[in-house]
């Protein structure tokens, strides 16, 4: 599969910011965010899509490493790429300072699929999801 990537770049907002000046640490799990519904737009399975297939995807492991702070008004550039889709999706995610390259941040998370109705965890994604995944990568 080719690999699937996106990039989002964003400024610290000041209410992001903690006591110390910098970014609160829990704040980065919505940088992820950002990154990763950019990347499922681009698959044409972004929330809204999801909810309309009948899934619902809750995220349930999260990892990140702390390798550098980031400061309010900072430019900040988020990626995501798809490392697994066919059981469950996992997002690899780096953010880097925009300007210098500069590695702030590393992680994942993993989200699986949930039928909408009866709340039962699927074992394998939903073919709507492989059919978004495998017909962007072969229009690519």
């Amino acid at each position: 599969m080719p690999e699937l990537a996106a990039e989002v770049t964003i400024d610290v907002p000041f209410h992001d910011i903690d006591i110390m000046e910098v970014a609160w640490h829990g704040h980065y799990v919505k940088y992820f965010e950002l990154a990763r519904c950019a990347l499922l737009r681009k698959i044409g399975y972004d929330h809204p899509q999801m909810r309309e297939s009948g899934y619902v995807w809750p995220v349930v492991e999260c990892y990140l490493k702390y390798v550098r702070p980031a400061r309010y008004n900072q430019r900040l550039s988020i990626r995501t790429v798809l490392r697994e889709y066919e059981n469950r999706l996992r997002f690899d995610y780096e953010i880097r300072d925009a300007a210098s390259g500069v590695r702030l941040t590393r992680g994942y998370t993993v989200q699986v699929a949930v039928d909408s109705n009866s709340g039962e965890l699927q074992f394998a994604s939903p073919d709507c999801l492989i059919a978004c995944v495998e017909t962007t990568c072969t229009a690519r």
